[in-house]
């Protein structure tokens, strides 16, 4: 006996997205500037999608193969290749973009009250075990904290991230 939930199909779904491919909005960028594992990447590249967002990386020789690797969906996506993360975040916010990094800091703005982004945003993700190092933190406008009640510090980055795109693109 079924509770009079139907599931809606593949091509159900399609049809009620975005009727042409994505080209880069420009306005959501996710930024793993420090990135630890490739397997993060990948995942966040699929999230990226989801919320419309392109997807900075940095220049390390192993991330396109990430990229590849976690690709799931096949075809192109938004990816800018960047050069050094410091100088791009400090271009970045002189063109006048909010620079958010997702960070344990006092003046961090709980997740539950981030506003959806109005204007382009660059989310700044950091190094797995490191956060976003010192030297970058100058350069971020605000902080984003995601509350936890259980006994860990943090979350993996690309769970993180994706709660914190959701949450920007106004999907949450």
């Amino acid at each position: 006996m079924t509770a009079g939930i139907r599931v809606r199909t593949p091509r159900e779904i399609r049809s009620e997205r975005r009727p042409r491919r994505h080209r880069c909005w420009g306005h959501l960028i996710a930024a793993p500037l420090w990135p630890m594992h490739g397997a993060n990447l990948g995942t966040l590249l699929r999230t990226c999608d989801a919320v419309g967002a392109c997807l900075a990386v940095p220049p390390f020789g192993w991330v396109d193969e990430a990229l590849a690797r976690g690709n799931t969906l096949r075809q192109p996506t938004c990816v800018h290749r960047i050069g050094n993360p410091l100088r791009w975040l400090a271009d970045e916010r002189r063109t006048g973009s909010h620079i958010l990094g997702v960070e344990l800091a006092d003046e961090a703005v709980r997740l539950a009250d981030l506003p959806p982004a109005r204007r382009r945003t660059v989310m700044v993700l950091g190094h797995e075990a490191t956060g976003i190092p010192p030297e970058a933190l100058d350069l971020l406008d605000g902080a984003v904290e995601i509350p936890m009640v259980g006994t860990g510090s943090s979350l993996n980055v690309s769970v993180a991230a994706s709660l914190v795109l959701y949450r920007l693109a106004g999907l949450l």
